[in-house]
Formats: C-alpha cells, structure tokens, sequence
C-alpha cells in the first residue's frame, strides 16, 4: 500500500539539539537510564526525543542529521515530546535554535509575509504574529502589492513602524511549539 503525501508522517531530516541528558531524565524510576537527546526539527519544527550513539556527546544548538541515512550521532528517533518535557536547559536554548531554523529558512517565513490571507472576514494571518494589528497589517499588505518582500530587512525597510519581523516570527513559533496558540501557522 503506498502511502498518500498527506498521510504520510511528518519526517525530520535535521535537528537542532536543545539539551543532551547523558544520564537520561533524572525523575525515571528505572535501574538502566537511556541517554536522551531533546531537539527540534529543522523543517516542520517538531520537539523529538532522541536516542544518541553510545559514547556520543552533543552540545546544545549542534545539529543532527536524523534522516533515513547513515546517522553519525543519532541511533535513533525516539518520537515526540510536547514542551512540557522540556528540560530547564532545552525550554533555554529553544528561542535560539527556533532563531537557527528561521535565518536557515528565511525565504518561507518571507513567503508568509507576501501570501498571508485572511482567515475570516474579521481576522487576517498576519494578525496571529504577535504585535500585529489591523495598522500594521495593511502596512504589509499595501507594501507587498508594490512589489514582494525579498527579506527581513526588507520588510523592515518598507514597513516602517513593524516591530522586528523576523522576531515576530520566532516569538509566534515559540508560542505554537508550547501549545499556546489556537491556529498553527509555522510549527506542526
């Protein structure tokens, strides 16, 4: 049976660690303790547990190649975890590596900015960007019928009163990876 492309499960192919328990959670009531790696996922932003290789030891913000291939450091995908597991140490480094994932992909949080739809007749996407109001929403919008946005900067220069976009962006996708947004528009 093959599996339909909205079917199929949401694969990392990269992580971004955010903590790396050599000792596995300090709270198990087991006699053996698994290592555990708690990272993010470079493309649909996803929290996975990790099982790294024995002797392996990760730092936080290093990445990980976590795909089908060979793994240099991962032995495998232990599944996902909501924030709530996060440790001190990985809820800590969450902002900087969610920033990681937004420099290393800064074309689709821009295609946002140039494709963002309402989602009511009362309620826009770019409205759910934390700061963004009806002002600064047709501040974009008028921006964007000139011409699209090219970049951060871009919007920043064009769109003058707009809080920094690009913070915008990461604040919103901290939000929606510890559950506090109803409508999801970056992390699945």
């Amino acid at each position: 049976m093959t599996e339909t492309p909205e079917l199929r499960p949401v694969r990392e192919e990269q992580a971004i660690v955010l903590d790396h328990l050599e000792n596995g959670y300090p709270f198990e009531q087991v006699s053996v303790k698994t290592p555990i790696v708690q990272a993010l996922g470079t493309e649909h932003l996803t929290l996975l547990e990790l099982i790294p290789k024995k002797g392996t030891v990760l730092q936080p913000l290093q990445k990980v190649y976590i795909g089908e291939g060979k793994r240099e450091e991962i032995h495998h995908i232990k599944g996902r975890i909501p924030a709530e597991k996060l440790t001190a140490t990985g809820r800590n480094t969450l902002h900087e590596a969610v920033e990681e994932v937004v420099d290393m992909h800064e074309a689709r949080f821009i295609e946002f900015f140039n494709k963002a739809q309402p989602l009511s007749m009362r309620m826009h996407q770019l409205e759910l960007l934390p700061g963004v109001g009806k002002k600064h929403m047709w501040e974009v919008l008028n921006a964007r019928k000139e011409k699209p946005f090219e970049s951060f900067d871009d919007i920043k220069e064009r769109v003058k009163l707009l809080p920094d976009p690009k913070q915008l962006v990461v604040k919103r996708i901290v939000s929606e990876i510890e559950g506090k947004e109803k409508y999801r528009i970056f992390a699945h």
